[in-house]
């Protein structure tokens, strides 16, 4: 496997080169340079054999570096790894599980190794679709990949897979057979605040109530005068959820909306009634901490070459502020100097989970997936 880098900006245009060969492109960017025709055009021409997939963000990944309004390309050269695309569009979040039971059934084979998927951010469902993708290729086959992102405007998010990207895409790649190691890893890294509560009441990704009262009523009450930012600043104050009798099955939910009316909160994902719930807060030191702790859960220790894509949540950006490629840093200092780092800020994280295993939808967490086809060490 070969793997070559090449960046767009406005002022510098493309800086950086790849293979006319490769047979990936993973391209992230800002919403207005990923959906440029012009642009899109000049990474598909160039590799017209290719598989592209790409979506906006909420910041580009390039090396070390976190940019804005950019084009980062990661392009790869497979030699022994089979590749296979497809993609569905969701026109409301009902449809989510569908959308990912018909990618799955698509990719599914019995030499399928991994899947790599990017979905729309704001129409789809993560939960539903990692779901829908686990029912047709079973709970153990890899998972990873992101939902696309608009800033931290929460507007409009696109993908594309071979064509311009578009709203309420879903793009997939299958990897197949032996020749390909995976790593991968997702860590978090927030702290308690305030006491653990039951989600009393609760609709897939909506919350109602907690212990029964109106769930926005309380969280409003432990953000103080953050309250009335929301839900920008809910981005600052995730939900940690867990089943009542299996708490080491923790996940991370971000709010994307309120409905000051009705006095309920939507999150990226499912809410599930009877889960236990608790309010974090960021801390610097531990985010950097998840960011490093995930790198360890990839880390391949495979000789050849190797690339590392990295999705990590737009809350940890706003949190770590100027400090934001510090948690590159910390990958970095676990894969090393070699391996490519590439990758955007998501409104939603897919990995397996550390404990189960099994892919799930991920919120305000770090996640790292290893790609290598060298020997191993």
């Amino acid at each position: 496997m070969r793997v070559q880098q090449s960046l767009w900006t406005a002022d510098r245009g493309w800086v950086g080169e790849w293979n006319e060969g490769a047979n990936l492109l993973l391209a992230f960017g800002g919403g207005s340079a990923i959906t440029n025709e012009a642009l899109w055009r000049s990474i598909s021409e160039r590799t017209p054999s290719a598989i592209v997939l790409g979506c906006s963000t909420g910041g580009e990944i390039h090396g070390v570096d976190v940019l804005d309004d950019s084009l980062s390309v990661t392009a790869l050269s497979f030699d022994r790894t089979g590749l296979k695309s497809a993609r569905e569009i969701v026109d409301k979040p009902e449809d989510s599980f569908e959308a990912g039971r018909k990618i799955g059934a698509s990719l599914n084979a019995s030499d399928l190794r991994s899947i790599f998927l990017l979905s729309d951010g704001m129409t789809v469902n993560g939960s539903e679709l990692v779901r829908g993708v686990r029912h047709a290729v079973g709970e153990y086959v890899i998972v990873t990949g992101g939902l696309a992102g608009d800033g931290a405007r929460f507007g409009t998010t696109y993908v594309g897979l071979n064509a311009i990207p578009v709203t309420g895409c879903v793009g997939a790649v299958g990897f197949y057979g032996n020749a390909l190691d995976i790593g991968h890893g997702s860590s978090g890294g927030w702290d308690e605040f305030g006491p653990e509560r039951v989600i009393t009441s609760s609709r897939g990704n909506i919350l109602f109530e907690l212990d029964g009262r109106p769930a926005l009523d309380l969280y409003k009450q432990y953000l103080g005068s953050y309250a009335q930012d929301l839900p920008g600043s809910a981005l600052f104050f995730p939900l940690r959820i867990c089943p009542p009798t299996r708490r080491e099955e923790t996940l991370m939910r971000t709010i994307v909306g309120i409905d000051e009316e009705k006095k309920t909160m939507i999150f990226a994902g499912d809410i599930p009634q009877g889960h236990c719930a608790q309010l974090m807060r960021g801390n610097l030191d531990r985010l950097f901490e998840g960011a490093a702790d995930a790198a360890s859960q990839a880390n391949t220790k495979r000789k050849g070459d190797s690339v590392a894509i990295l999705v990590s949540c737009i809350g940890r950006k706003l949190v770590l502020g100027q400090r934001t490629c510090e948690e590159l840093e910390a990958v970095r200092d676990v894969l090393g100097d070699a391996t490519p780092l590439t990758g955007f800020y998501s409104y939603g994280e897919v990995s397996p989970h550390a404990i189960t295993h099994v892919a799930e939808l991920h919120n305000q967490t770090m996640t790292v997936t290893v790609l290598s086809e060298g020997d191993r060490a």
